[in-house]
């Protein structure tokens, strides 16, 4: 139990937690299946198998250990996964119900392809300050999709 002797001490301690729970969360961790893996309910193989991650899934970092890796699915699922599943290349999902590809990170620039919900795009670069993702197909075709329309970024 804790004892606090002065009001002022208090007062700084509140303050300070105060501080803390206002600062922003560290941004999400997100890394892709490098091959197709099970998802167990618990971190090891003997455990319930819950389902097939396939390869280049991108899935959030929940917990990290030497072994296995806690992860949250696009559809909210936690489940643990071998370490050595990840890895693949950075890859995301995308969510709007169907999503325009564009030549260049602007809403006005033509479209190179359309992508689906749920198709995996590899990112091929870091998102731009206004928002925009550089991404490749599976076939080859690259382009530039809104951030807010993808899931594991």
């Amino acid at each position: 139990m804790l004892t606090l002797r002065r009001p002022h001490t208090a007062l700084l301690l509140a303050g300070g937690l105060l501080f803390a729970l206002a600062q922003p969360a560290g941004a999400l961790e997100y890394r892709s299946t490098g091959r197709a893996a099970l998802l167990y309910d618990a971190p090891s193989t003997a455990a319930g198998k819950l389902a097939v991650a396939g390869s280049g899934l991108p899935l959030e970092v929940v917990v990290d250990t030497a072994a296995w890796v806690k992860v949250r699915d696009y559809t909210g699922r936690l489940a643990w996964i071998e370490k050595s599943a990840l890895g693949g290349p950075r890859s995301v999902m995308v969510k709007a119900e169907t999503s325009a590809i564009r030549q260049q990170p602007r809403a006005d620039a033509d479209i190179v392809f359309r992508a689906a919900r749920g198709v995996l795009l590899d990112v091929t670069g870091k998102p731009d300050a206004a928002g925009w993702l550089q991404v490749k197909h599976a076939n080859g075709l690259t382009g530039w999709i809104p951030v807010n329309e993808v899931w594991g970024q």
